[in-house]
């Protein structure tokens, strides 16, 4: 009898001491306000990841961030022979008005599909490390970034060292406008993508058919003028859905800060649209408004998603 009880009591005693272990699950539901503070807090690591993109891109590279360049002026000869040779297109200072473009287009292409994979790729990090999982497709951005930045020094030179710069106006406010809200639409569509990304890995082979298809509606290898010309004799409302391409406005804002006013002819037809300075800020400023209205949507996506993204890696 007395085994017995000392059983019972040991038992009875085991049974207090392991309780069935309490299973806490922690997820982000902190505000907008206290995650952008977080953000703030985490900028070296974002630097620094910044830094790894770019020499891991040019490693054991003799020509480092030469190579960076090599894209575009390999776009411009092309288009420089296809269309100015062979189509006879008839733009004035051509290159000038491509790589306008082109170095815009770049930057988007870029970094959007570079942050499309950025939390896949880094899958290793994700699932070991707490940090906010917007620095990784902020990393390949920031990488974007210092690409463009380096590609619009060169052009900028360029446009000096023939004289191009005689074109230049008041409308050089425009470029750092349109640079504000591609970068807004940027961060959005990257948020969006890269948390779709680890969940549908078809995302980054979709994006890059999307990104061909996009890159053929804007203006950039032709000229936004006659795009104008040609849809509003057809229809006005043609020329409104072109404009709803939000890159379309972006471009447009470039290659009337840097490439020629809008009296600049090809021809009979005008090569940028014929419009005042305001009509340019106006429409990149709705299309501001919808960059934001992108962001907020790739964001709060972005938020819902991340709690399986170590899970799903």
């Amino acid at each position: 009898m007395q085994a017995e009880r000392e059983g019972a009591l040991n038992t009875e005693e085991t049974t207090h001491r392991v309780k069935p272990a309490s299973v806490t699950r922690i997820e982000p539901r902190i505000g907008p306000l206290t995650r952008i503070r977080e953000l703030l807090r985490y900028r070296e690591l974002l630097g620094n990841l910044i830094r790894k993109e770019l020499k891991v891109k040019y490693k054991n590279s003799a020509l480092g961030f030469a190579w960076s360049l090599l894209n575009p002026l390999l776009y411009l000869v092309i288009f420089s022979i296809v269309l100015q040779e062979f189509l006879g297109a008839g733009l004035p200072a051509f290159p000038f008005y491509l790589l306008t473009g082109l170095l815009a287009w770049n930057l988007l292409s870029n970094g959007l599909a570079g942050a499309t994979g950025s939390i896949v790729s880094n899958s290793n990090l994700v699932s070991k490390v707490y940090f906010p999982r917007e620095i990784l497709p902020a990393a390949s951005i920031g990488a974007a970034v210092v690409h463009y930045v380096l590609q619009l020094f060169v052009l900028v030179a360029a446009m000096l060292l023939f004289g191009w710069f005689r074109h230049w106006d008041q409308g050089m406010v425009l470029l750092p406008l349109a640079l504000l809200v591609q970068l807004v639409l940027l961060v959005g569509l990257a948020l969006l993508m890269s948390s779709a990304n680890v969940y549908m890995r078809d995302v980054q082979h979709l994006l890059e058919l999307a990104l061909l298809a996009w890159f053929w509606m804007t203006p950039i290898v032709y000229a936004s003028g006659w795009v104008q010309q040609n849809l509003m004799n057809k229809s006005p409302l043609m020329w409104a859905v072109y404009l709803q391409n939000p890159m379309a406005p972006i471009v447009m804002g470039y290659q009337r800060a840097l490439y020629a006013r809008p009296e600049l002819r090809a021809g009979d037809a005008h090569v940028l649209v014929n419009a005042p300075l305001e009509w340019y800020a106006k429409r990149l400023g709705w299309t501001g408004l919808v960059a934001v209205a992108i962001l907020m949507v790739g964001w709060t996506a972005f938020r819902r998603l991340e709690t399986r993204m170590a899970e799903e890696l």
